[in-house]
């Protein structure tokens, strides 16, 4: 593209927000017809649900039977912190972090619970080496940084008979990539990210290692009744099978089903993570060839699927923030991408989510927008100058 000709193709659905994300293609509100609203969680429509929910999910992520799945309060954010509070401080810790969330659960484990752990960390666009960690302490780290545009890109640098348990925030990879489960003991996530659901409610998967570790070890700090999740030294197995520690939406629970059945019928998780790595490419295929813009990610082999991080690199940019914030301003104008700008901790640029709900017709027909405001925007900047 020479000129500034806008062009011709547009996104049919312009939501490329990285939370909440898109919902998926062919998504009605009439789905949600079924929900038992105006009843109790409690009652036996509503424990079904919940419990449907589980299994579903058990079921598309393929996690082992052994694994305790539960729905609990407050998001991600929530699963994450009711695991660190509930376990860590036993053994030694390390904290890995490489993006805004991951420095979030540092703040948590020194700051908070004021642990004397190890703390690695990596620039945006990069991960810690994996080799360096010691996997016989607890370990904590998300597996995809939302804000950072990268990965861990496999686990195997992770020690399947490590001593110590590993913690991993995977609400940006679970359902768009592989969880190497005999690697992990606890798996947190929330509805809204890969399959588009609606906020407010997290999941929480724990290895038998880690029920070992709650049954067998009491912290030295108190504990808020939602991060409780045992009783006499016993696992409340009653969370793990949808009797929530506090009241969810059963609405929200009505779309999270759809979600689930909606993956389940594409052909479960082969199909999602397919559906995430071809919007990547289409990202990374128009973007090989261009000398103004660039992947955050250094290494492609840790570079996201799911949250593309993008930052322009023509060195007539003076002022980097401002002209990324315009960038995305003229998207969002045009109604072509809605929320693609960069995190706001983050370098600046612009922040594509290519998850499973997305199209990658969509990703596709965004590209040459993005060219077409970067250009716009440099044409004002020489105009002005």
């Amino acid at each position: 593209m020479s000129d500034l000709t806008i062009p011709a193709a547009r996104p049919v659905n312009p939501r490329f927000s990285s939370g909440p994300c898109a919902k998926f293609p062919g998504y009605s509100l009439d789905m949600l017809a079924d929900a038992p609203l105006g009843r109790s969680h409690r009652a036996a429509a509503g424990r079904a649900k919940l419990k449907e929910a589980i299994e579903l999910t058990r079921e598309v992520l393929r996690v082992p039977a052994d694994y305790r799945i539960g729905i609990v309060p407050a998001s991600d954010t929530g699963a994450v912190e009711m695991a660190m509070w509930s376990l860590l401080g036993a053994r030694p810790v390390e904290m890995l972090a490489w993006e805004s969330f991951g420095e979030g659960w540092v703040t948590d484990a020194v700051k908070q619970l004021k642990l004397d752990a190890t703390v690695r960390k990596a620039p945006y666009g990069e991960i810690v080496d994996f080799a360096e960690v010691d996997f016989d302490k607890d370990v904590v780290f998300t597996w995809n940084g939302t804000t950072s545009g990268v990965r861990v890109p496999n686990g195997d640098a992770i020690s399947a008979d490590r001593a110590g348990l590993t913690i991993c925030d995977a609400t940006s990879a679970a359902f768009a990539m592989h969880l190497p489960w005999d690697r992990l003991d606890v798996v947190t996530f929330s509805w809204q990210k890969v399959l588009g659901g609606e906020a407010a409610h997290g999941m929480l998967i724990l290895s038998p290692r880690a029920v070992e570790r709650l049954e067998s070890y009491t912290p030295a700090w108190p504990l808020p009744k939602i991060f409780r999740l045992t009783k006499g030294g016993k696992l409340i197995e009653g969370i793990f099978a949808g009797e929530t520690i506090n009241t969810p939406s059963m609405l929200c629970v009505e779309d999270y089903l759809a979600a689930l059945k909606w993956a389940k019928g594409l052909g479960g998780l082969r199909a999602l993570i397919a559906r995430a790595d071809a919007n990547a490419e289409a990202v990374r295929d128009f973007i090989a060839d261009k000398d103004w813009i660039a992947d955050l990610a250094v290494d492609p082999a840790t570079a996201s699927t799911t949250s593309v991080c993008l930052k322009f690199t023509d060195p007539r940019i003076g002022d980097g923030a401002a002209f990324a914030k315009a960038v995305a301003k003229r998207l969002e104008a045009e109604g072509v991408a809605l929320d693609a700008g960069a995190y706001r901790d983050a370098p600046p640029g612009l922040r594509i989510w290519c998850g499973s709900t997305v199209e990658t017709s969509d990703v596709q027909a965004l590209m040459p927008w993005i060219e077409w405001a970067y250009r716009s925007e440099i044409a004002a900047l020489q105009a002005a100058a």
